[in-house]
């Protein structure tokens, strides 16, 4: 049984469609991908977050587990955090038709692909 609500379930499947459809139009059109790529890292980001409860909350949550000096020990929250990293990352480094940025986009859909699907039960492809 889930412990959210279908307005998440929808959300978190609808965040995690768009992050897919944003990726495949930023390798469509490199004029665009700088923010396509961005999009796409945040939207993967929300729909994890909306899978785990209210995105507000977990935002907060993960930022402040962020600024703690001692080790993570929560599983799940070292994997946030890591991810919050990764979107900070690339929201840095984001450069057109760079390969390596989208392989690290399409793991991040894929990792929130594979925790959405976990969380509100349903396959996400």
């Amino acid at each position: 049984m889930s412990m959210i609500s279908d307005y998440q379930k929808g959300w978190a499947s609808r965040y995690l469609r768009e992050a897919k459809a944003e990726l495949t139009a930023a390798q469509k059109t490199p004029y665009m991908a700088s923010s396509l790529i961005l999009e796409a890292v945040r939207k993967a980001q929300i729909a994890i977050y909306y899978s785990l409860g209210e995105p507000a909350f977990v935002e907060t949550v993960v930022h402040e587990a962020m600024h703690e000096t001692e080790l993570i020990e929560d599983p799940v929250l070292r994997c946030l955090v890591e991810i919050e990293r990764t979107v900070q990352q690339v929201a840095q480094t984001v450069e057109p038709g760079h390969k390596a940025i989208i392989q690290q986009v399409k793991e991040l859909i894929k990792i929130a692909s594979d925790i959405v699907e976990l969380f509100i039960g349903k396959e996400t492809n």
